[in-house]
């Protein structure tokens, strides 16, 4: 079996843009991908024509270490850009071999690992600004059955906070402890915004309310810094979504810098290489919980790995936060039910993409506001409702 063809396909969800990938074979057998990079998928699409595509035709599918251990070794400059389109590449060629062996990408990746894969919700508090609004949004997601949720309650915070910023962050999360209970898991969002000193006194305010982990306190570039931070508190540090190789996460686990790390799929090399990742946490006694803020296939691809992984601990969930048409831009899956996710079962990811309604939402430039920009917290999952 070789691939005799190359596919994107830019559609447009709000605030953000989807770029899928597909890949067809001699044999008449097609595979989905997604290479979804935050604002960037234009110039992700321009370096899977550019570049990948002369290396991806004729090749067999079924040969995912050379393939894109190939790509990965010769793309030479590296970043989330080249990592991206190498990660939908790979998604392909796994939902590819699965329809040629009639197996869900799961049960090839290692076979069913659980018997439920939880998820926790993100996207759900766009537009909150007080700490009641967190909250009535907070009681919305436990009605639809999750157990846990994240949110940023930081709003426009940069390295320092003022007494009154950490005021109103604390305020926020404790709305949401008191109307949640404290059998949900609340997992803070930093976004990488404080600096070592601030990250830490900010942390031990939030102590009391049991948060499930800390995300990205500080610069996710800076090791020692996280580690340094992780040590001084009294609960889970979470990081590496903004991680790229292999290597990033070989120092991140070995250092022992965070309690969770939170490969992106789509943004480090795939679903192979997120096993390793899962390997080198396990070694060191590093829960894993795959970060996924993009598109459905994604999504898809996370939750296989999710169900054939045994140290992923939790798995992100945007879709029930996301356009109105997202589930229409692909068929054959219907991902989350009460907080759980469900075990896929049609071969390959089990998914196929529908070209017509990709088409009927068309890329439209729209560059999010940055998180220092009070705007992000007004925008943040809004789109869809003007969409």
């Amino acid at each position: 079996m070789k691939i005799t063809r190359v596919e994107t396909f830019l559609t447009n969800a709000g605030l953000r843009n989807y770029l899928f990938l597909r890949l067809t074979t001699d044999t008449g057998l097609t595979g989905l991908g997604e290479a979804s990079l935050e604002w960037q998928e234009q110039t992700v699409q321009t370096l899977i024509r550019e570049w990948a595509e002369d290396r991806v035709l004729g090749a067999d599918p079924f040969d995912i270490e050379p393939l894109v251990g190939g790509l990965i070794r010769d793309q030479y400059q590296g970043g989330p850009t080249v990592l991206t389109a190498i990660s939908g590449v790979e998604v392909a060629c796994w939902d590819l071999i699965g329809k040629a062996c009639g197996r869900p990408v799961y049960q090839l990746l290692g076979g069913r690992a659980r018997e439920r894969l939880p998820a926790y919700a993100n996207g759900w508090y766009g537009g909150a600004r007080t700490p009641e609004e967190y909250a009535a949004k907070a009681l919305e997601v436990v009605a639809r059955g999750y157990r846990a949720m994240k949110f940023d309650p930081f709003g426009t915070a940069w390295k320092e906070m003022t007494g009154p910023q950490m005021d109103a962050a604390e305020h926020i999360v404790a709305a949401v402890r008191e109307a949640v209970g404290e059998r949900v898991g609340l997992m803070i969002e930093v976004h990488g915004r404080l600096s070592t000193a601030c990250a830490v006194e900010m942390g031990r305010r939030l102590a009391p309310y049991r948060p499930a982990w800390y995300e990205e306190p500080v610069t996710p570039y800076d090791l020692d810094r996280l580690k340094e931070v992780k040590g001084a508190l009294p609960f889970p540090v979470a990081a590496g979504e903004r991680l790229y190789t292999l290597e990033e996460f070989g120092r991140l686990t070995s250092l022992r810098a965070c309690d969770v790390v939170q490969p992106d799929l789509i943004h480090c090399g795939g679903l192979w290489v997120g096993k390793k990742v899962a390997a080198l946490a396990q070694a060191h006694d590093v829960a894993v919980a795959p970060h996924c803020s993009v598109g459905p296939v994604a999504l898809c691809a996370a939750v296989h790995f999710g169900w054939c992984t045994p140290n992923v601990a939790v798995q992100e969930n945007f879709a029930e936060y996301d356009v109105p048409w997202r589930a229409e831009l692909v068929r054959g899956w219907n991902p989350v039910r009460a907080g759980d996710f469900l075990l896929p079962d049609g071969p390959g990811l089990g998914i196929e993409l529908d070209v017509e309604a990709c088409a009927r939402h068309p890329y439209r430039k729209n560059t999010f506001p940055s998180l220092w920009d009070g705007r992000w917290i007004d925008e943040f999952t809004k789109a869809g409702e003007r969409g």
